[in-house]
């Protein structure tokens, strides 16, 4: 159906809110005015009266007199329009970051005056010079009757690779954190183990560990399970804390130590656990001990180094340690919370703060422990080698009753979750059930939020990783009750935000991949690496127009490269076919099952053909692990310049993490990493792992 409104029509243009967009199978797709108005709605237009709205949207920039941000590229001169009163004199200079000033000039602006409520409003425009330095910038203008000000940005117009990393090619492994547990461990992978995964992987030849994202979770059960919906990715989920590493741990007396430990044996004896992640039982126990240890309080040494903690995440922490209070008394989704307490400013929200300083305090004092227990992590890894050490994920976005859209609800768009349109993997298209955040509140808040979860991730880290990268220049917005298949993409200000995230990487002296699979817009793959970000290659998805794979040497060079990816299942697995049939019996597939055991077959024979073809595999009849070891040689003939092996293809592992577009139905984000034989396998086992050492042979070949 075409839009019926002229002024919809336009709306929707102004807002970036597409009207059609091309298929999987590179149908042009119209989408519905239903889905139309329903995301115009969630952007805070009254689609009731599509004129009115249309005049407001476009009066909007004259009733403010500077608009809220600009961004700009280094080298780049930039223009900013001043509205004020038709005939009132302005002036217009720059405040740089270090304190300086620097003059703007006016030039022509031949637009008229405009009349709005009872006055008219004239419009100036002034020059911003190209010679800027890169930073966070000021803009001021002064008139007769007041000083207003806005944030201007000027951004890298390359990132590129850190320096550490030299010349030559570098390898990583990557893996789901909880999933690596220790002997050590309360049943869940914690970051005292992301330590000692660091350290071995140094020793195997790697510059890298790529790991899941550590994003807060509920504080009270049940915690979600998946890493890409978090509560909070300004904040790290406190269940990878690793409690006797806490310097107070040993201040416990000897009874609430040993209590400690049977805790901890309990968890990773319980029989339902031992073959799935169970992060309430694990979290559950941890916080017990957590709060004892706590409650000790701190050598005053410690306790500066925590106010300075505190004073450094500011008001953020603040508001964060009072949801996770608020949550353990009223539950996890703040929008069945008392009305008086469902926003951080009421006065409700700061009384319940003033009368529970401890437990505010105790969960601020939580992530400044597992602040610490990451930089240690990361610190491990660069000391035993590493050029990188650790490389983080942030999530595309977060769940929608958690702390960050209590903490910014005007930031999400509501009634909306972000997905994924239909794809061959995934033919029923996805709905993740996150809120997006909205591209207009962003431009509004001078990309804050996201400047901050950027910074958040590369703290204690030599990279990061964003997850569907696609998300700075659109997302599938799918609308409540429509289904996945009835969203449509929304635009975003991607210059200002690959912009952004350069120049935090810039400063932190870090790498960025970006995760470009899926349905890829044309010239965003090309965008990205003239900004000097990587993309990312698989190998499954590396065919040619006629579907067949790519030769070695025509794969990016600007890319991280690996066989399989989280979403896939373990190579060994997706060599088997076994992908089709559990999609099968989980209700995933549109096209006959037969076909698509036809089409995995035809697939695994086109690969050993490859692999033959360049010298990777000379075996006439190789086993599927023997395919998967010569994969990752083909690997190293390829010009990309970060590698990446899956810690699963490593040792091994038949069992998949997550399987796309379920739920309940399978235990994504809780299967423990697993040797051949489908037994859980200790991160202990991994360091004497013959297979694991065969890889690191491949990778570090030449």
């Amino acid at each position: 159906m075409s839009l019926s409104d002229p002024a919809l029509l336009a709306l929707a243009d102004h807002f970036g809110v597409a009207r059609s967009f091309q298929d999987w199978k590179g149908r042009q797709t119209t989408v519905s005015e239903e889905t139309i108005r329903a995301v115009l709605t969630a952007l805070g237009v009254d689609v009731s009266a599509p004129d009115r709205a249309l005049r407001e949207v476009r009066d909007r920039p004259w009733r403010r007199t500077i608009t809220p941000c600009t961004v700009l590229r280094e080298g780049q001169e930039g223009r900013v329009d001043i509205h004020l009163p038709a005939g009132q004199s302005v002036a217009v200079h720059i405040e740089l970051e270090d304190g300086t000033r620097r003059d703007c000039w006016q030039v022509d602006n031949w637009n008229p005056d405009r009349l709005l409520d009872d006055g008219w409003v004239g419009e100036a425009t002034f020059g911003i010079p190209a010679d800027l330095p890169l930073g966070y910038h000021t803009v001021v203008a002064i008139t007769p009757d007041r000083r207003s000000t806005a944030s201007l940005i000027v951004t890298p117009g390359w990132l590129g690779l850190p320096t550490r990393m030299g010349s030559t090619r570098s390898w990583g492994y990557s893996t789901q954190l909880y999933s690596v547990r220790s002997h050590g461990s309360w049943g869940v992978g914690d970051l005292t183990d992301l330590a000692d995964l660091a350290v071995w992987s140094a020793t195997q030849g790697a510059d890298y560990l790529l790991i899941n994202p550590l994003h807060a979770a509920e504080v009270v059960a049940p915690m979600e399970p998946s890493p890409y919906l978090p509560t909070s990715r300004l904040f790290v989920n406190p269940v990878y804390i690793r409690p006797e590493l806490v310097p107070e741990y040993q201040d416990l007396d000897e009874d609430a130590r040993e209590l400690a430990q049977r805790d901890r044996q309990r968890v990773c004896e319980n029989p339902h656990a031992i073959d799935r992640i169970d992060r309430d039982d694990s979290w559950t126990a941890k916080r017990s001990v957590l709060e004892e240890i706590h409650a000790l309080g701190m050598e005053p040494a410690r306790m500066m180094a925590f106010q300075a903690f505190r004073r450094t995440r500011g008001r953020r922490l603040d508001d964060y340690a009072v949801w996770c209070a608020l949550s353990e008394r009223h539950g996890s989704d703040w929008k069945r919370w008392p009305e008086d307490l469902q926003h951080p400013d009421s006065p409700a929200v700061a009384a319940f703060a003033r009368e529970n300083p401890e437990r505010v305090e105790f969960y601020e004092w939580l992530q400044w422990v597992a602040d610490q227990q990451l930089s240690a992590a990361d610190r491990a890894g660069r000391d035993s080698g590493m050029r990188l050490g650790l490389i983080c994920d942030l999530a595309v976005g977060v769940n929608g009753h958690g702390a960050d859209t209590w903490m910014l609800p005007s930031l999400y768009a509501e009634g909306i979750g972000v997905g994924a349109p239909p794809d061959q993997f995934n033919q029923s298209g996805q709905d993740w059930g996150q809120p997006p955040m909205r591209p207009d509140a962003l431009a509004e808040m001078s990309y804050q939020p996201f400047r901050e979860m950027v910074s958040t991730a590369l703290r204690h880290a030599g990279g990061v990783r964003i997850d569907h990268i696609l998300g700075l220049f659109r997302l599938w917005w799918v609308p409540a009750g429509l289904g996945p298949r009835n969203g449509t993409y929304v635009r975003y200000d991607h210059d200002a935000m690959v912009g952004i995230l350069a120049l935090e990487a810039l400063r932190a002296g870090a790498l960025v991949v970006g995760e470009d699979l899926g349905t890829v817009e044309p010239g965003v793959r090309d965008y990205l690496r003239d900004r000097g970000i990587l993309g990312t290659s698989v190998m499954w998805f590396e065919m040619d127009g006629s579907g067949r794979p790519l030769p070695p040497q025509a794969w990016r060079e600007y890319a991280l490269s690996s066989v399989t990816t989280h979403d896939l299942p373990p190579t060994v697995s997706y060599l088997a076919g076994e992908h089709v049939d559990a999609r099968n019996e989980l209700g995933l597939l549109t096209e006959p099952v037969e076909q698509e055991r036809a089409n995995a077959a035809r697939e695994r024979a086109l690969w050993v053909q490859a692999l033959r073809d360049c010298g990777a595999l000379t075996v006439e009849n190789p086993s599927d692990e023997e395919i998967v070891v010569a994969m990752h040689r083909m690997l190293r003939q390829t010009p990309s310049r970060v590698l990446n092996v899956a810690l699963t293809d490593a040792v091994g592992d038949r069992r998949t993490q997550n399987m796309p577009g379920t739920t309940d139905q399978y235990p994504n984000w809780r299967v423990p990493l697993s040797g051949p034989d489908g037994r859980p396998m200790w991160l202990e086992e991994v360091y004497t792992s013959e297979l694991a050492a065969e890889f690191a042979g491949v990778l570090n070949d030449g």
